[in-house]
């Protein structure tokens, strides 16, 4: 075992490193903190606003222009194409692809309407037939009409009881590039607004979509700036005079400006795909108050460190300590413990005997001249010889039985719950494999004989006596010939 002297130095040394490195981690947070502090402004203007918008742009590529691609491919799919051309023969095969098309990506609402049959064909069935005169249909007609391949519009969805959608209505040719029909997504305008509070949430930033007239589309369930909603024009929003004196229509940059007293940062950015403009807005005062919170998880972060670096340090000392403990009271031969760990062991075995008033019996082992097979097939046949020994008799004993290897070639083993005529019934059985058991070394059989010596605890025993007169009775069992078992019984009182 380690000296408990050394053990306390050195995790008085760990103890010091680690306060060493937290007190390296404080200061430099703090100087840290003071540093960005003075340089917020440039940082947010230059550096964050923009980060942040190309990251929400790459968000919004995922998210919001998925539905864009998805649409797409729904019109330069195979399937539809031929279907439409070869006169829409069956229905169900179309209503069945729509429903696939929901099911795999996820959206809300899929459909097809047909410019020779005018028939609006959705997941569940075909939903009606597009009429000129009906308003709710006019979306078909500027869809075709418009040069651009495709829209994004926002209007009650029929098939799904009017809910608010976001439609991509996107123009569908044949291979004549013909228009035969259009076909599309929606994203509920729930299901977007929470996109948008979401992101919000992640990037803690004011974000909302506005389109090339300056009027928002898109905003979260709290609005945009101002609690304004979508459909809402910036140019008519009180106190934003400042921004509108920089940036009259929307376009890409970065500005500063003052909003009811508070200082603001904004990146737009414009999304061709979308043809809006994202609007990314932070309060300097947020800004300082993100500084903060990011020294004091910085000091937090320092803090656990240091207890986690305390808490696994002082495990690895511990580990290490007992293994130290292990590999001192186990012999590295048969992997059995040794004079030591048989000390620890036996004592805990005595006490235990004597409070529960049960019998333990101790048996003392010695091989039979075993320095004669030493000298003549040498020790390395000896070492085979007392670990498959070892193995034989650990095979004879129960898992609460304790043996050890006393030294050289005796062995020591303490019977728990076990009187003497049990004992010898195991010690016979033990002698009677040694002496039947023939081991190999190098291809030269091998056989020793053993002699035991048995004795049984009784009132007033300690330790050394219960050994010593089991050291008697193996001393007998070699007196009278060897390769047998004697047993001492104690002396009246």
């Amino acid at each position: 075992m380690l000296p408990r002297s050394m053990l306390h130095s050195q995790r008085s040394l760990l103890l010091t490193l680690v306060i060493l490195l937290g007190s390296g981690f404080l200061a430099t947070s703090l100087l840290s903190y003071f540093a960005s502090r003075d340089a917020i402004r440039e940082s947010i203007v230059t550096t964050e606003l923009p980060l942040t918008s190309d990251t929400l742009y790459s968000e919004i590529q995922k998210d919001l222009v998925r539905p864009v691609l998805i649409a797409a491919m729904m019109a330069q799919d195979r399937f539809v194409r031929d279907w439409a051309v070869a006169g829409e023969k069956d229905p169900q095969q179309m209503t069945h692809y729509l429903k696939e098309v929901m099911d795999h990506y996820g959206v809300f609402t899929s459909f097809f309407v047909s410019s020779q049959s005018l028939t609006y064909y959705q997941a569940k069935g075909v939903l009606k037939q597009i009429r000129p005169e009906e308003p709710r249909d006019a979306w078909y007609y500027r869809v075709r009409d418009m040069s651009a391949p495709y829209e994004i519009n926002v209007d009650p969805d029929l098939a799904n009881k009017d809910n608010l959608t976001f439609f991509i209505n996107y123009k569908v040719f044949d291979h004549n590039d013909s228009l035969i029909g259009a076909t599309g997504v929606g994203v509920t305008g729930d299901a977007v607004t929470k996109l948008i509070d979401r992101y919000q949430t992640r990037y803690q930033r004011s974000v909302y979509f506005v389109d090339p007239f300056g009027r928002l589309v898109l905003t979260g369930a709290q609005g945009g700036p101002q609690g304004a909603r979508a459909g809402e024009v910036l140019r008519e929003l009180p106190d934003f005079k400042d921004l509108l004196a920089q940036m009259p229509n929307p376009q890409s940059g970065s500005y500063r400006y003052e909003l009811s007293g508070h200082a603001h940062f904004l990146n737009v950015q414009y999304i061709p795909e979308m043809n809006w403009y994202l609007f990314v807005d932070k309060r300097e005062d947020g800004a300082l108050g993100e500084i903060r919170q990011s020294l004091y998880a910085n000091l937090s972060i320092c803090l656990a460190v240091m207890v986690l670096m305390l808490v696994l340090l002082n495990r690895v000392i511990r580990r290490f300590q007992l293994r130290i403990e292990a590999l001192a009271m186990v012999d590295s031969l048969t992997g059995l413990p040794n004079r030591r760990g048989f000390d620890r062991i036996a004592l805990n075995a005595v006490t235990e005997a004597r409070r529960e008033h049960k019998a333990l019996s101790a048996m003392l082992l010695d091989l039979d001249h075993f320095k004669r097979l030493n000298d003549t097939h040498g020790h390395l046949a000896g070492d085979e010889v007392l670990t498959g020994f070892a193995d034989d008799v650990r095979r004879c004993l129960r898992g609460s039985d304790i043996i050890c290897r006393w030294g050289g070639e005796e062995f020591i083993i303490l019977l728990q719950d076990t009187n003497s005529s049990g004992a010898r019934r195991v010690a016979e059985k033990i002698r009677l494999l040694a002496e039947q058991h023939t081991y190999v070394f190098t291809g030269s059989p091998l056989q020793v004989t053993v002699s035991l010596g048995l004795t049984e605890l009784h009132p007033g025993d300690t330790l050394q006596s219960l050994i010593g007169r089991a050291d008697q009775a193996l001393y007998s069992a070699k007196q009278n010939g060897r390769n047998q078992v004697c047993t001492e019984m104690a002396e009246p009182a």
